[in-house]
């Protein structure tokens, strides 16, 4: 199958909807990290989530909506594992001006994800053990580079939706000046 070239509009209406402020609900509000670890949290490991996250490598494509013009616009999401197999790297819209990457590795008992935003700056998640499911899988932000969360916006937290081996949801909250502005959300399929 032919890969058909990413249209350039589509992210760029992406970059700009992620920083366009809005008031509608956002997922992944800013989540506690302490207390007791559930029963769930205590049967997700970090390994098993990061191993199958080495599984999705591969090229991804599929559709976001476009808030402002109602109408779904192209996606293409490649997932690759480097570093000796250490990290996964998620690129967002390849070969483009708006090419944006995800990083995602282990660190101790935890996960770890950095987005390198076309926006300029470097948010960290940490997927969040105790509300994620091995389906269900939710990073909620830490810190970051380039950034003063209380006021600069940013990509806040992400969930990525597993629905089998070749559908995946990909989910991206952004905050600004300290509070939730804008979810986007991907449909993706791996493409054969």
């Amino acid at each position: 199958m032919k890969r058909q070239p990413l249209r350039t509009l589509s992210y760029g209406l992406l970059v700009g909807l992620l920083w366009v402020t809005t008031t509608g609900p956002s997922f992944g509000e800013d989540a506690s990290a302490s207390g007791e670890a559930s029963e769930k949290a205590m049967g997700l490991e970090a390994q098993a989530v990061f191993e199958t996250l080495k599984g999705m490598e591969g090229t991804w494509s599929g559709d976001f909506d476009n808030t402002e013009t109602g109408s779904k616009m192209e996606a293409i999401h490649v997932f690759e594992v480097s570093a000796a197999g250490t990290v996964v790297m998620e690129t967002m819209a390849p070969g483009t001006v708006h090419e944006m990457i995800n990083m995602y590795h282990l660190d101790g008992e935890d996960l770890m994800l950095t987005h390198y935003c076309a926006g300029g700056n470097q948010p960290q998640m940490r997927l969040d053990r105790e509300t994620s499911t091995a389906e269900n899988l939710i990073f909620d932000f830490t810190g970051g580079t380039n950034l003063d969360p209380t006021k600069d916006p940013h990509i806040h937290s992400a969930r990525l939706e597993l629905k089998g081996e070749n559908s995946l949801g990909s989910h991206w909250s952004s905050w600004n000046e300290g509070k939730a502005a804008m979810d986007v959300e991907f449909q993706l399929s791996r493409q054969k």
